[in-house]
């Protein structure tokens, strides 16, 4: 079969990557000038930085070994390290090494200041939740869970409401609680110690996946066509038809938006959550005592230590932050961070429909193709987790797959 796949973001890398292992020729478009979509490199002033903060858990195993297979070393691209929660207003919890589920429990009785009791009563929902095999309300949202559950004290405040928000990029007040427990199922409910694991990237985003991707690709005859952006889009018996070009078949990688546009047919997310990235450099000694510290003053929700006297302030969904101009945010997060050294250049990114907001009931809802020779990809297409890169680069596997399992076959040529 000769395949297209529209979009070279994480998704659609994946999908083109599958297809190709299989046998099959693709063609690649982008209707930007690199790949990675929502999780790409850029240039501020000179700089090479990301368009936002994107953290990686040890749970990520389909694009830990999507990354191995095109050839990017996790293990030389990625800090490893065992779970933190550290803010500076005092709140400490970090996992140790020991194996699963010990590293969690010892994490939570050590957290600190937190009462005993308080921290007994949530290993006791915990295990709970373990019971009920993660199962929640699906009209439930994350606030209303812990509600029910008792967890109204500090580490609500301190640990779930914060990891929910950065997880799902959708306040507790709105997001969806199954989706969530998704989440604690693959991470800190896992019987893997490693999948609590911090993966902090060394590198900007595009060397951690994408630019790799594209080597392989290329390196295997796909062709892709940059600044290409899909106009018309159709489909019948014999295959797609891509502005004016027939392909056997095609994937479709593209956000919501976009996806959208090309299929108004298709039910797709349409509440979106804004994310803001705030890049602060400070001189080149500048060190933070962890890597990733949760803030918790006024405006801050999470900061990376990039290394070198760069730090990457992670703000998402919607705030009171939205309403600060780039200088005021900038100013507000300097005055947080609580640094005395000076602070030499900053740069803001700010995306207002980053991702699609993780709502009770989207863990049900799913994006069916209107064709058998059409498969989507992308993070909402895979609506058991959150907008994450593992997210997308497992619907970019099921979309390959179903796509060879749904086609006629035709003999494909050795990748």
């Amino acid at each position: 079969m000769r395949i297209a796949v529209v979009g070279a973001g994480w998704a659609g890398l994946t999908a083109a990557i599958e297809l190709t292992i299989a046998g099959h020729p693709v063609e690649l478009f982008e209707a930007g000038r690199v790949a990675g979509g929502r999780a790409r490199s850029v240039t501020l002033d000179g700089r090479r930085l990301d368009n936002g903060q994107h953290i990686l858990l040890g749970a990520y195993r389909d694009t830990l070994a999507m990354m191995r297979h095109v050839g990017a070393d996790p293990d030389t691209l990625l800090d490893r390290r065992p779970l933190a929660v550290i803010d500076p207003a005092g709140f400490r919890m970090q996992l140790p090494t020991l194996p699963a589920p010990f590293n969690v429990a010892w994490g939570l009785l050590t957290a600190s200041p937190i009462c005993l009791g308080e921290k007994l009563a949530t290993a006791r929902w915990m295990q709970t939740v373990k019971w009920q095999r993660f199962q929640v309300d699906p009209d439930c949202t994350v606030a209303q869970w812990l509600d029910a559950a008792g967890q109204t004290g500090p580490l609500r405040q301190q640990l779930w409401e914060p990891l929910c928000l950065a997880a799902m990029n959708t306040p507790a007040e709105r997001a969806s609680a199954q989706v969530f427990a998704n989440v604690l199922r693959d991470s800190l409910g896992s019987h893997h110690r490693d999948a609590t694991d911090l993966l902090l990237p060394r590198v900007p985003l595009g060397e951690l996946f994408p630019e790799p991707a594209l080597r392989w690709l290329q390196a295997r005859g796909c062709q892709i066509r940059f600044r290409h952006r899909v106009r018309h889009l159709s489909t019948d018996e014999t295959g797609v038809a891509i502005d004016g070009e027939r392909f056997d078949s095609a994937v479709l990688a593209l956000s919501p938006r976009h996806l959208a546009q090309c299929l108004p047919e298709v039910d797709v997310p349409t509440t979106f959550e804004p994310i803001a990235t705030v890049y602060l450099q400070y001189p080149e000694k500048t060190r933070l005592p962890f890597p990733l510290i949760k803030l918790s003053k006024n405006v801050g929700q999470w900061v990376v230590d990039r290394g070198q006297g760069m730090l990457g302030c992670a703000l998402s969904g919607h705030g009171d932050w939205e309403a600060l101009d780039d200088a005021a945010l900038v100013h507000a997060l300097h005055a947080e961070l609580g640094l005395t050294e000076p602070l030499l250049w900053h740069g803001v990114i700010r995306e207002q429909r980053a991702t699609h907001a993780c709502l009770p009931g989207s863990s049900s809802r799913l994006p069916r193709s209107p064709s058998p020779r059409l498969a989507l990809a992308g993070d909402c297409c895979y609506p058991e987790y959150p907008a994450t890169l593992e997210a997308a680069v497992r619907s970019g596997k099921i979309a390959a797959a179903r796509l060879m399992a749904s086609a006629p076959h035709s003999a494909p040529t050795p990748a």
